[in-house]
């Protein structure tokens, strides 16, 4: 049986990856902060596997630390694969990006060189679109693809959660290339990533649909990204394993573009007596708001853009017929009405 270590696993990404290794036929060995985080990621997959699944036999526990070097080893005996899943992901940006960023880089490094040591052959990292999108289209592109990295330099591509991502990916793929080639490292790099959680502890992409259905913002940015739903990230975590053509590449997971408005008025249309807005903001309206709300400020960069990230290739090499955006929003929703995290 293939055994997989999952760090990350107490994430909103993580739980929905461990279900799915659990049902695919996967032995887990899942890394958390604390014995209280295993317990969490134990009862949320519990809740979702087929009545009588031995949890015990197939889910087991390590506790790691991105930023300490105790337990990797360890953690890595007997592993057929390492997937790794864990690193800070904030809505807004931290006062010193190093607060990000150095935990993303060394992390990601520390993971990499415990399993090249290790001897473990095959690594899915999670990274991100973060990663692609932060720079210009080249000339006669409508849409950004795998191919294309983001510049730390550039407006999008400084802010301190892309920079991370961008980074640390990279260097993911330099130290393979410099000194692990055996390794045969595949990455994932989803857009915003929507759908019902499996528990109540949950990272803070879900707090933009929050946001939304709460009708904290009285007006909505004019701007655009991808949504992707998370039983679809976890599927390409788990499809990649074992995929030969996976090997070597990386895979934007995007089901398609929506703006704010587009995005408020599918809720609003499931949701009709909810007090969504769905006006357009005036610019100098969210550049004030942004004084005072550090979620708003971090959406100053891509105010007026429309960012196109196609995802051609999850399609044709891993086989994903992605969940509707809509579908995945109002999927959302609908768990935090009826968990009541929304007012």
């Amino acid at each position: 049986m293939t055994k997989v270590l999952l760090t990350g696993a107490s994430g909103y990404i993580g739980k929905h990856i461990t279900l799915q290794l659990l049902t695919g036929g996967y032995e887990v060995r899942a890394s958390v902060r604390n014995s209280a985080k295993a317990d969490e990621v134990s009862a949320a997959v519990a809740a979702h596997l087929p009545a009588g699944f031995d949890l015990k036999k197939k889910l087991s526990f390590v506790e790691l630390d991105l930023e300490k070097d105790a337990g990797w080893a360890k953690a890595l005996e007997g592993i057929d694969v390492l997937m790794h899943t864990a690193s800070p992901f904030p809505i807004a940006s931290p006062k010193d990006e190093n607060d990000l960023v150095r935990p993303a880089v060394e992390g990601t490094l520390r993971a990499l060189k415990a399993a090249h040591k290790a001897g473990v052959k095959r690594v899915i990292l999670t990274s991100s679109v973060a990663a692609i999108y932060g720079s210009e289209l080249p000339a006669g592109k409508t849409e950004f693809d795998e191919s294309m990295w983001s510049d730390p330099s550039h407006p999008i591509g400084s802010m301190a959660y892309n920079k991370s991502k961008t980074l640390a990916e990279k260097a993911a793929w330099d130290y393979i290339s410099s000194t692990a080639p055996e390794i045969e490292l595949t990455t994932i790099n989803p857009v915003l990533v929507a759908g019902a959680p499996l528990d109540k502890n949950f990272g803070a992409s879900v707090s933009v649909v929050e946001r939304l259905m709460n009708g904290k913002d009285p007006v909505l940015p004019d701007m655009s990204f991808g949504i992707v739903d998370v039983k679809d990230v976890a599927a390409m975590h788990v499809k990649a394993i074992k995929n030969k053509q996976a090997k070597g590449q990386r895979f934007i997971a995007n089901a398609g573009s929506r703006t704010f408005i587009q995005m408020a008025k599918a809720l609003k249309s499931e949701f009709p007596t909810r007090k969504i807005p769905t006006g357009k903001a005036p610019t100098i309206l969210i550049r004030l708001l942004a004084l005072f709300d550090g979620e708003v400020k971090a959406v100053l960069p891509g105010l007026g853009k429309h960012i196109n990230a196609s995802s051609n290739k999850a399609q044709s090499v891993l086989g994903i017929d992605f969940i509707p955006v809509e579908q995945s929003l109002v999927e959302t929703a609908q768990y935090l009405v009826e968990n009541k995290l929304v007012k």
